[in-house]
């Protein structure tokens, strides 16, 4: 009887890496989102420098001046909404997909740790079938060990009876 060590192989290997592809995508696609809602704050922000600019402009301008200076400050406060809707669209957007990551990393967790149970699970079965392999060993040996000893002692009595025939 010859034992065959077999690697493990998970049947459910090739679902498992098409969700870990999934799971890396997910992780670009909210990369990307993160990146537009800092830019959007970094719009914001400087849309805010430029007000502060301009009222500091308004300030020190001509008084003729404080018709287009108000104009251009309300243009850019309405800017500053538009600018602030749009980084809460971008913030909403970024959230779902963050949503969508966590499920992707549960379905590869889930089975992760299903291939690891069956891993386990096949490493006992392998030693089991060696430690029954061993144990039908011991007991071929023991039979051989034992007919060997019936051997002898057959033998020895055989001798034994000659000897007590010969006298």
């Amino acid at each position: 009887m010859y034992y065959i060590d077999m690697p493990f192989r998970y049947r459910l290997q090739k679902i498992l890496e098409f969700r870990i592809r999934k799971k890396e995508e997910q992780e670009a696609v909210v990369q990307k989102a993160q990146q537009a809602v800092h830019q959007a704050e970094m719009d914001i922000e400087q849309n805010n420098d430029e007000i502060k600019q301009t009222i500091m402009a308004k300030k020190m301008a001509d008084y003729r001046m404080m018709e287009y200076y108000d104009k251009y400050l309300h243009h850019l406060w309405d800017k500053a909404e538009e600018l602030e809707k749009k980084r809460q669209e971008l913030q909403e957007i970024l959230d779902q997909e963050m949503e969508k990551l966590v499920k992707c990393e549960q379905e590869v967790k889930v089975l992760e740790n299903h291939k690891e149970k069956k891993r386990e699970q096949y490493i006992a079965e392998e030693k089991a079938a060696e430690l029954k392999m061993f144990s039908e060993l011991g007991v071929q040996r023991h039979f051989l060990r034992s007919r060997e000893q019936a051997i002898e002692e057959e033998a020895l009595e055989e001798m034994y009876n000659n000897y007590q025939d010969e006298q």
